[in-house]
């Protein structure tokens, strides 16, 4: 009789366990069960719809330093398929990828829709089923079998369970696991914005700046990168970066602390060393003028409002008190924060299941035989640019691998 693989949860890590499985072991029956009535949702919408695949980062010491929580797990699971596996992978399948400036990696149509099409296509090829509309409420180990309970009351049983149904906002949206008797880290979220209600920075939403230095003030959180001004606050990728390495001691904080903005990305001390050259070579320009940062307009004029500045004031004409203002308000301009906003499709929750109780060699359980874990489900989350599919894929692939080899068996 064949045995049976169950996968819950239809997206990337689910799936690419479910296919690797499938093809690895043709005797092996496998089904994926997914709650709602599409999958691969969070493929079909990442990266505005073109689908972050991965990231152009190849050494492993390099590549697990993005990953805030699990960087001793992944050392061990990306030795079994990383990067460049990713990048074969779908190669082999007539799926080509390209690498951006920042180093994130799209197919060349970038269009999402050819990365969904691929993965249905391998699991049409090595007939894997696939049930929408179905939410797995309870699962229960009997013997050597698993036995699953759906909303609707349906009963299936299966030799091998894998769990990649994502992460969980809440602790109590977990409950359905504790039959397995795994341990779950807290969860928090990862990957926000910084929301500023109603301060007048807000003004300036659309305005984007290459690279500015972001520090939580009373902590060592800090970061580096392009910062985008919302309506409702600070987004980009330094404040993605920021929110990720800071989930927990954020949540900590209800979400209400002091960032300090260096938007020049120079230290204080070494502007004030510069700051004679540049007036004297500002001289006889008003400030309002082009400044001599390449900070956008509305930027370098809102923050000359902020110092009391007039518009046409001249370089040679500065007092020395709004200079010294001006200065500080570049290279450490304190603003508050007051919560935080989903960063759309990108969402993360840190937290999940404890990796001690996880082979990372596997994603086998050490406490209940045959039951897998991938994804996000797992206290394993990345900064943005990719590295949260690149763990998908790699834990999808490593727990189908072992699955194979078991059910191969007698």
């Amino acid at each position: 009789m064949a045995k049976q693989l169950m996968v819950i949860g239809g997206g990337a890590a689910g799936f690419f366990c479910a296919i690797n499985a499938a093809k690895e072991s043709p005797s092996l029956t496998v089904s994926i069960f997914e709650k709602q009535s599409k999958v691969l949702q969070k493929v079909k919408v990442s990266g505005g719809g073109r689908c972050n695949v991965t990231h152009a980062c190849f050494k492993l010491a390099d590549l697990v330093k993005k990953y805030p929580r699990g960087q001793s797990f992944l050392k061990k699971a990306f030795t079994h398929f990383s990067t460049q596996d990713t990048i074969d992978w779908f190669a082999s399948r007539g799926v080509q990828l390209h690498t951006e400036a920042d180093g994130r990696m799209f197919p060349t149509s970038n269009n999402s829709q050819i990365i969904i099409d691929c993965l249905l296509d391998e699991a049409a090829k090595y007939h894997v089923k696939i049930q929408l509309n179905t939410e797995i409420i309870s699962i229960q180990k009997k013997g050597p079998q698993f036995i699953l309970e759906d909303k609707k009351g349906k009963i299936y049983s299966a030799d091998f369970l894998m769990i990649a149904s994502g992460g969980f906002p809440k602790p109590e949206q977990y409950r359905w696991l504790h039959a397995l008797r795994h341990s779950i880290q807290q969860p928090a979220p990862s990957l926000f914005t910084f929301n500023m209600p109603q301060h007048p920075i807000c003004q300036l939403m659309g305005v984007s700046v290459e690279q500015v230095s972001v520090k939580i003030v009373g902590s060592k959180l800090s970061a580096s990168g392009p910062i985008l001004i919302t309506h409702w606050g600070l987004s980009g990728p330094a404040i993605l970066k920021l929110s990720a390495w800071g989930a927990r001691e954020l949540q900590h904080s209800n979400y209400h602390f002091s960032v300090l903005l260096n938007w020049i990305d120079t230290p204080e001390n070494t502007l004030r060393e510069d700051w004679h050259a540049i007036r004297i070579k500002q001289s006889g320009l008003a400030l309002s003028s082009k400044n001599p940062f390449k900070l956008p307009q509305r930027l370098w004029d809102f923050l000359l409002s902020t110092c009391a500045i007039a518009a046409d004031t001249k370089w040679s004409e500065l007092p020395a008190k709004e200079q010294n203002k001006l200065m500080h308000i570049l290279t450490t301009h304190e603003l508050q924060v007051y919560g935080k906003t989903t960063f759309k499709e990108e969402f993360v929750t840190c937290g999940g299941i404890d990796l001690q109780e996880i082979d990372a060699h596997t994603m086998q359980s050490k406490i209940v035989p045959n039951l897998f874990f991938g994804g996000e489900i797992l206290d394993v989350d990345g900064i943005t640019g990719g590295f949260n599919f690149q763990h998908a894929w790699t834990s999808g692939y490593v727990a189908a691998k072992k699955i194979a080899e078991k059910s191969l068996i007698p």
